[in-house]
C-alpha cells in the first residue's frame, strides 16, 4: 500500500506490497509554516496507522532534522512529532530519514531540478559557497528500503543518505563538465551544511561500487537529466 504521489511514492508503484504501508506523503517543503498543512499530515498518519495495524509502516522522514539552522523550525519539529507518533502506535515500523533525493520528476523546486532548469535556461545561479548538500539517487532509496525489509530491519530509525556530502561548487563543476558548458554563477560567501551518520546504509554503496562521488553524480545526471 502506498500513500503519496511524489518522487519517493512513485518508486514503489511497480513493487507495492500488501504487508507494507509506504507513507510518502504530507509536508515536503522545509519552509512550510501553515498549521493546517502539518495537521493534515498528522491526521493522515494517524488514520493510516489505525486502518492498517498489521502492516509494516514505512515512513519517509528527513535528514533536515540534523540541520542546526532548522532545528527549531516548524517543519523539523513536525517531522519529529510524526516519528514519535509512529514509534508509539505501530507494532512494526521503519522510519527512513532521507537526504536530497534525486530522481525522475518530483518537485520542480528540488535542488537538482532547479539547477538543471537554470542551466537549460542559461540563467544566473546564486551559489552559497559554504553550503553543502547530500544527494542520493532515488533508485538507491528504493533498493536500500527493500534490502532492509528483507533483512527485517524494523522498529528503528535509519538515515538514508549518500556517504559523502557535496559542496554546491562541486555539484556545479560536475554539471559544467557533464554538459560541457560554462555556467553563470553569482558567488555568495554564505551557507552551511551538516554531517549525516550513514553507518546503517554505507554497505550498499560499497557493495555496489558507488563510493566515487564524482562518478555517482555523473550517473545521476546521465540517468535523469540527459538531453
Amino acid at each position: 500500500m502506498i500513500i503519496g504521489r511524489g518522487l519517493i511514492a512513485n518508486l514503489f508503484i511497480e513493487e507495492d506490497r500488501e504487508d507494507v504501508l509506504f507513507f510518502a506523503s504530507g509536508v515536503s517543503n522545509s519552509l512550510e509554516t501553515r498549521p493546517e498543512e502539518f495537521l493534515r499530515e498528522e491526521n493522515m498518519v494517524k488514520k493510516a496507522i489505525f486502518e492498517n495495524p498489521q502492516k509494516i509502516f514505512i515512513y519517509f522522514s528527513t535528514c533536515s532534522i540534523y540541520d542546526s539552522s532548522k532545528v527549531d523550525s516548524n517543519y523539523v519539529l513536525h517531522k519529529l512529532k510524526m516519528e514519535q507518533i509512529i514509534k508509539d502506535r505501530c507494532e512494526r515500523f521503519l522510519i527512513l530519514r532521507v537526504s536530497n533525493a534525486v530522481g525522475k520528476g518530483g518537485n520542480p523546486n528540488l535542488l537538482m531540478n532547479y539547477l538543471i532548469r537554470s542551466v537549460m535556461n542559461n540563467e544566473m545561479i546564486n551559489v552559497h559557497t559554504k553550503a553543502t548538500r547530500n544527494l542520493i539517487d532515488a533508485d538507491d532509496i528504493k533498493k536500500i528500503t527493500f534490502s532492509m525489509l528483507k533483512r527485517r530491519t524494523l522498529n528503528t530509525i535509519v538515515n538514508l543518505a549518500y556517504p559523502q556530502n557535496y559542496t554546491i561548487i562541486e555539484i556545479l563543476e560536475i554539471i559544467e563538465r557533464f554538459y560541457n558548458t560554462k555556467l553563470k554563477l553569482n558567488l555568495i560567501k554564505s551557507g552551511s551544511g551538516y554531517d549525516i551518520d550513514v553507518s546503517d546504509v554505507e554497505y550498499h554503496f560499497i557493495d555496489n561500487n558507488l563510493t566515487n562521488k564524482d562518478s555517482y553524480l555523473c550517473s545521476i545526471l546521465q540517468k535523469y537529466y540527459s538531453f
